[in-house]
């Protein structure tokens, strides 16, 4: 699922790609999307990007003609519009040709040019969404990269809210408090810092100060330069020194992400290998993983912590499809299996009832003698037929035999 740095890589993806680039007419949406229509169109308008945590801003910003006496074309569009869209589990962006367009596509702008290209909304899952003329959620709190201060501050104010009475592991993925943080996120999170995932979170904010004693600005700077000059997992521990504050990693080690780009993101780096191999507890070999409270998969070492679910398992492997399946479940298909199992159902009753006959008048004719009979008669009626056909064969094979002595004198 996109957490806070794919979502800031996908709206850096989109002011690279569409840098320069002119687009035209209507918003399209496609025929499956439940999500609301773009009420929006214009001969000619730009598009830019911005995030903040789990959310992404589009901007349509109408181009103006040279004469700002002009009137705009009945229908057009003359503000900028900004589209805010939540990625769901699987969103993003791509801006391909008019017939490369990617199959699950559900929101499209066309661009001025020929031959065309449309920058898209991907959502194979459709668990994403969007809203016209929207704003930043206000249920959402400051974005953990970008807005630490004001991240830092509201989570310190607020410790006394229910939400910090349960374990650390659930409280790091209440958007309210930690906009951004995801699955991934609080497994390398908690890992780095040796906290147990289910330890009161209240237990471990408590001692932090509401002010980073640390310039996180400079951190920040110092810690990706840091990170760009080696990928070595030993260096990268020696250059953070933030250990023991919680805050300061939810901070830091998005930002870490963020730099390693890819991850498909990025068209010059479309790969996932530095992200695996920055990884350190998030699937990876050895490392345990149980269910948290709320069914999520949560990956750690060593004790999980006394608020661990009671009779906790780690989650099981999917079972793979049976190949035959060709899952395949339109109407026309369920029809047709639905008769073959009605006929097949109906064979199998018939079956069982001239059974279930026969061994009732068995059973009686053997009582009153009767199946002797019948069976003897039987015996006779096929003896019979057997007779006459046998000698119907025999003139029919001597006619053959004399016509064909004539035959040879003849010749």
């Amino acid at each position: 699922m996109p957490e806070g740095p794919e979502l800031h890589l996908a709206s850096l993806y989109v002011n690279k790609m569409c840098k320069g680039v002119v687009f035209t007419g209507p918003v399209r949406k496609s025929e499956v999307s439940k999500n609301p229509d773009v009420p929006f169109t214009c001969e000619t308008y730009r598009i830019t990007a911005a995030s903040r945590g789990k959310e992404v801003k589009l901007t349509l910003t109408p181009i103006k003609g040279e004469n700002p006496n002009e009137r705009v074309k009945a229908g057009q569009a003359d503000q900028p519009m900004d589209i805010v869209i939540r990625f769901g589990m699987s969103g993003y962006f791509r801006l391909t040709t008019e017939e490369e367009l990617p199959k699950h596509a559900h929101l499209r702008f066309y661009s001025k040019e020929t031959p065309c290209r449309v920058l898209s909304f991907v959502d194979a899952r459709r668990f994403g969404s969007w809203e016209p003329n929207g704003t930043w959620n206000p249920e959402r709190g400051p974005c953990i990269m970008f807005e630490y201060k004001s991240f830092r501050e509201n989570v310190m104010s607020h410790l006394s809210d229910s939400a910090f009475n349960r374990p650390i592991c659930e409280a790091l993925l209440n958007q309210k408090y930690f906009n951004g943080i995801g699955n991934y996120l609080r497994a390398e999170i908690l890992f780095r810092l040796s906290i147990p995932p289910f330890v009161s979170a209240r237990t471990v904010l408590e001692g932090l100060e509401s002010e980073d004693l640390c310039e996180s600005g400079k951190l920040v700077k110092n810690e990706i330069a840091d990170t760009k000059k080696t990928s070595d997992r030993a260096k990268k521990k020696e250059v953070k020194g933030e250990t023991g504050d919680l805050l300061r990693l939810c901070h830091t080690v998005p930002l870490e992400v963020v730099n390693l780009g890819g991850k498909g993101y990025d068209p010059e780096k479309a790969d996932y290998s530095g992200f695996e191999a920055w990884l350190q507890c998030y699937y990876v070999d050895g490392m345990k993983s149980i269910r948290d409270h709320n069914g999520r998969t949560m990956w750690f070492k060593g004790d999980p912590g006394p608020m661990a679910p009671k009779d906790s398992k780690s989650p099981r492997a999917k079972k793979r499809a049976k190949k035959e399946d060709d899952h395949d479940y339109t109407d026309k298909k369920k029809l047709a299996r639905s008769r073959s199992e009605s006929t097949m159902k109906k064979k199998v009753n018939k079956q069982e009832t001239v059974t279930k006959t026969s061994k009732k008048e068995k059973d009686a004719g053997w009582k009153d003698g009767s199946y002797k009979k019948v069976n003897t008669s039987q015996h006779e009626r096929r003896s019979t037929a057997r007779r006459r056909k046998s000698s119907s064969a025999e003139p029919a094979a001597g006619s053959q035999r004399r016509s064909s002595r004539i035959t040879r004198q003849n010749n």
